[in-house]
């Protein structure tokens, strides 16, 4: 998953002036913008008020304290407002360079601020961290609203929009021409001005709203995390889950063992625990969370989901997903509908195969009844030992962190791109764990700087995630410095760090989001790297994944944790066998979500909603994919991503983003395979690219023609047959 901070490049960046006259060519000479007004600022001690002097400008952790932040903001706002009203009040006709150049290069110390403090509060939160969300969150809609509501700034911006055939640009610029312009329409420049008010009020509450979703999330998933103070209870977990339970009691204050909550609705011991009550007991912790109590969501989410589809009326669209959808790759709410609504029969019908062989594996362990949602995990993993004889813990012995890290993760961006990984123990981090890497490109020459977070810790949000300290341009001269945040689980004292599998993948797919920032190679800040669309940003780390399991890197990484030899192949070829496995389940969880992240943002402005639950079971019902036994994988009330992150009407993006790994995966393995060849090809006509085109055209100009979806069905084990 990649998480942009609130403030990222795109919104900070794109900031323009006005003016009644008609634009002039882009030329070295052009005027430059009046200078700006003397407005407050940061105290020398604030070591946010300049660039760090580290490599790459990288935040310097060991000067940086909570009390910095809120004077980095309140002053950084004013800092950047006032550079924007000299843009937008220039007596001079409006040119690319004093007015969209001149947004690139404005509100470098909000960014900077922003970029450090957002990473931190995902990463690292505390109770000061919480408090300045909240307190700042509608104080940045409101200073965004200032930027894109401008009435003068948006003319010159359209005026600029409007000649831009005219003006000799190159088509980067042409292209940051026309995405800034968009940028200001669909936020409400073209409004009347008591929309754009009406605007404004629903932006502040909206983000009143959507930080208190997150706030009640994190304090939900703490206060349902499970205690468990019988040891026999936890029959069938691992002795490093056992130890790390205890941990997690400990550090609570409490007596026994805490099984924390990860925010999905399955949870890890579930396919583990011997102790059905146990199981029922933990699923339901998760499944009901923040639906009760201070930290009640539901609320919460309805007026969210209103107050947007409220927000869409105003700009003409008859619901929040068709407004948001315009600026994606699939471009409309039916195109979602029909690729979701397509796969549903294929995939139900393995679910139910896959159903049938639990409810026989339970029958055969003296269980009667329906397949439980606290059983599915629980019996799929004794279906998938009896077919392919697979143990668990005897596969982990081979996944050893640093391995999968060293000599998996790291060895295939050498061998598809030439790059290596350097640790810099001299650079400070904001965290013990978190591990810093200084990377160097195909020539040896350094490049950017890596942060490696991948242990879970409380005030840690659940999930992983990349996100970008420093992004890359070469108008501004700046270097990626990016971080990759993960769960981990750490090992007991004196027990050696294993990682599943799945938490192998996932650091794969990870790294694929830190070198689509790393490659970037633009100009314009607001088109580098990440800053694409929801559904085109989660296929170069999608696309990654699949390098998890090639044989060579496989082999390279895949090695017992006390001998060092490499995996068997008959067990490789079980895991391999294995990772199909229950994929009808995992693929129907996410459909779930998806569909229901459309149908909350389906809903007019008529809408009535009392009862979540009620919404949920009628979305469900609606698409077919309402089996008791495979809810979503994520209900309504912890579905950060939709109520508090950035995928709202776009959770279907990791599979639109699939669709396009699969068919880049498989045609890169058709025509060479992992070599430095094909690395390459991906790395210029993809992770180089950023948002400097359309991105189907740069899809295109990749593999020379649309993808389909043939690959993405055989990568998830789906039956092609009619």
């Amino acid at each position: 998953m990649l998480r942009k901070t609130l403030l990222a490049s795109s919104v900070v960046l794109a900031l323009a002036a006005c003016s009644d006259t008609t634009p002039t060519a882009q030329t070295a000479a052009a005027p430059a913008a009046k200078a700006a007004p003397q407005v407050a600022q940061l105290p020398d001690s604030n070591p946010l008020k300049n660039a760090s002097t580290l490599q790459y400008q990288a935040p310097d952790f060991s000067r940086i304290t909570d009390e910095h932040f809120k004077p980095a903001f309140e002053v950084g706002m004013a800092q950047h407002m006032a550079e924007i009203d000299a843009i937008a009040n220039n007596p001079e006709a409006p040119t690319f360079e004093n007015t969209l150049v001149a947004m690139e290069k404005s509100g470098a110390l909000l960014s900077r601020a922003a970029s450090v403090f957002y990473n931190l509060s995902s990463s690292t939160s505390n109770d000061a961290r919480r408090a300045l969300e909240t307190e700042m969150g509608p104080k940045f809609a409101e200073h965004q609203d200032n930027v894109y509501l401008n009435a003068k700034l948006f003319e010159r911006v359209k005026a600029i929009y409007d000649h831009r055939a005219e003006l000799g640009l190159d088509a980067e610029s042409i292209r940051l021409t026309e995405v800034t312009y968009e940028q200001f329409v669909r936020a409400g420049a073209d409004l009347s001005p008591e929309q754009k008010l009406k605007v404004r009020e629903l932006n502040k509450k909206l983000s009143e709203l959507t930080n208190q979703f997150g706030q009640n999330l994190l304090a939900a998933s703490q206060e349902s995390a499970v205690l468990v103070t019988d040891l026999a209870q936890l029959s069938g977990l691992s002795e490093g889950a056992i130890a790390s339970a205890k941990a997690a009691a400990e550090k609570a204050g409490k007596e026994g063992y805490l099984l924390t909550l990860t925010n999905t609705t399955r949870q890890s011991a579930l396919s583990s625990l011997d102790n059905r009550e146990l199981r029922q007991r933990l699923w339901e912790a998760s499944a009901f969370r923040a639906t009760s109590g201070e930290a009640d969501n539901q609320a919460v989410l309805i007026e969210i989901a209103q107050l947007r589809a409220e927000k869409a009326a105003l700009f003409g669209f008859d619901n929040w997903a068709g407004y948001k959808l315009q600026s994606q790759m699939a471009k409309d709410p039916n195109t979602v509908m029909d690729l979701l609504g397509s796969m549903v029969p294929k995939v139900v019908a393995n679910a139910n195969k896959e159903a049938e062989e639990i409810a026989a594996m339970m029958a055969a362990d003296g269980v009667e009844g329906e397949v439980k949602p606290w059983d599915w995990l629980y019996y799929a993993e004794k279906v998938r030992q009896q077919k392919f004889n697979l143990d668990a813990a005897e596969v982990a012995q081979y996944f050893v962190f640093d391995k999968v890290l060293e000599d998996g993760v790291f060895y295939t961006m050498e061998r598809q791109y030439g790059i290596t990984f350097k640790q810099r123990t001299d650079l400070p981090a904001y965290h013990p764990d978190v591990d810093v890497y200084e990377i160097f490109d195909k020539d040896g020459k350094s490049m950017a700087l890596f942060y490696a977070d991948y242990y879970a810790r409380e005030g840690k949000r659940g999930g992983a995630w990349m996100n970008v300290f420093v992004g890359q341009s070469h108008l501004l001269g700046t270097q990626p410095v990016i971080v990759n945040v993960m769960n981990i689980e750490k090992a007991g004292e004196g027990q050696p760090q294993l990682v599943s599998f799945d938490e192998a993948t996932t650091m794969f797919h990870e790294m694929g989001h830190a070198v689509h920032g790393l490659f970037s190679d633009v100009n314009y800040p607001s088109l580098a790297g990440t800053n694409v669309s929801r559904d085109f940003v989660e296929f170069p780390s999608t696309f990654q994944e699949d390098w998890a399991v090639h044989p060579e890197v496989i082999a390279n990484y895949a090695k017992h944790v006390e001998t060092g030899e490499p995996i068997p192949a008959d067990l490789l070829a079980k895991v391999m066998a294995a990772g199909k496995f229950n994929l009808g389940f995992d693929t129907l969880e996410y459909l779930s979500s998806a569909l229901l992240d459309m149908e909350w943002h389906a809903i007019g402005t008529d809408a009535k909603i009392d009862n979540v639950a009620d919404f949920e079971a009628e979305a469900l019902a609606k698409h077919g994919v309402d089996l008791a036994a495979i809810p979503p994988r994520y209900k309504s009330t912890y579905f950060a991503h939709i109520f508090a992150g950035g995928y709202s009407a776009g959770y279907y993006a990791y599979l639109w983003s699939e669709i396009l790994a699969a068919d880049a995966f498989a045609h890169i393995r058709d025509t060479g395979g992992l070599t430095r060849e094909r690395g390459e090809l991906f790395r210029d006509k993809i992770l180089s690219m950023g948002n400097t085109q359309d991105l189907m055209e740069t899809y295109k100009g990749f593999k020379g023609e649309e993808p389909t979806t043939e690959a993405l069905l055989i990568r998830r084990g789906i039956s092609l047959a009619k």
